[in-house]
């Protein structure tokens, strides 16, 4: 076999799996595509759940993942940045950094559920925060964090270290270089993880089952130390936990979750491809 025969067919066989990998992902969005579209409307996405959950829509669990989202964002961003700056620009390279960075591996690969458990020790019961948005919010950050840590840390590492040695010699200190030449460079990939990493809390079911779902709420939540509804515990109590529940609402639910984690992947791509585009290097 030539080298050009050899080539031909190594394209041949990664092109087959990435057919094989996205085809079945393609099949399961369009499914629930096709199942769902019938039932979204505008009462659906702005009204509550009404006659066991079997009729009206999913405003509350909506607005809850919202709110979920933004407290995960708050919890984890300043935190997981500055971890990522430190570890890439002040620490150095030695046994200590070096378990840190295995730790945040390790976390990483953790199943939710135990995260769900530890939110329940430490955040409802060692703290006493209860099951609250609080609670919920902390657990999911908790969660993100190694996601974010590992894309920030990498981002800031692809900035070309002429840019900090340039900048030293003008007379910038450690801090203003950081700011100023590497943060803006890297802000494409720092800002993707952030995203992706957003997007997973918001999808995730097992964290908030033990911290902050409820099964039903007839009001929205009015402070952090409330419980709120979710959409991916909605689902799962819809799907098993409701007898006679319509499965154009099922899938209805399944599409705008789906939605809103797709949504979250396509805005970090735009926002990573805009600002590659903008990049001086």
């Amino acid at each position: 076999m030539t080298r050009q025969q050899t080539q031909r067919l190594a394209q041949w066989l990664i092109s087959a799996t990435a057919v094989i990998v996205i085809l079945p992902i393609v099949l399961v969005v369009v499914y629930v595509v096709a199942k769902g579209i019938g039932a979204i409307n505008w009462e659906f996405l702005t009204q509550p759940p009404r006659n066991g959950m079997t009729e009206g829509g999913i405003f509350p669990a909506l607005l809850g993942t919202i709110i979920l989202t933004l407290g995960t964002a708050v919890a984890a961003i300043p935190l997981a940045v500055g971890a990522a700056i430190y570890l890439a620009e002040y620490a150095g390279d030695n046994r200590f950094t070096r378990a840190i960075r295995l730790a945040i591996v390790n976390l990483a690969g953790i199943p939710s559920i135990v995260y769900g458990l530890f939110g329940l020790g430490m955040f409802v019961l060692f703290f006493n925060f209860g099951t609250s948005i609080l609670a919920g919010a902390l657990t999911l950050g908790l969660m993100t964090l190694p996601v974010v840590i590992s894309t920030a840390e990498e981002a800031i590492l692809t900035v070309p270290q002429e840019f900090r040695v340039v900048s030293f010699s003008l007379g910038a200190s450690r801090w203003q270089t950081i700011r100023h030449q590497v943060l803006p460079h890297a802000l494409p990939g720092i800002i993707t993880g952030i995203i992706l990493g957003l997007g997973r809390a918001a999808g995730e079911t097992a964290p908030i089952l033990f911290t902050v779902a409820a099964f039903y709420l007839p009001e929205l939540p009015k402070s952090i130390f409330d419980q709120t509804m979710a959409l991916p515990y909605h689902l799962y109590v819809i799907a098993t936990q409701v007898p006679g529940m319509p499965l154009s609402i099922q899938y209805g639910t399944a599409l705008v979750l789906l939605f809103i984690v797709l949504s979250f992947t396509l805005v970090a791509t735009v926002i990573r491809t805009v600002m590659r585009r903008r990049r001086e290097w």
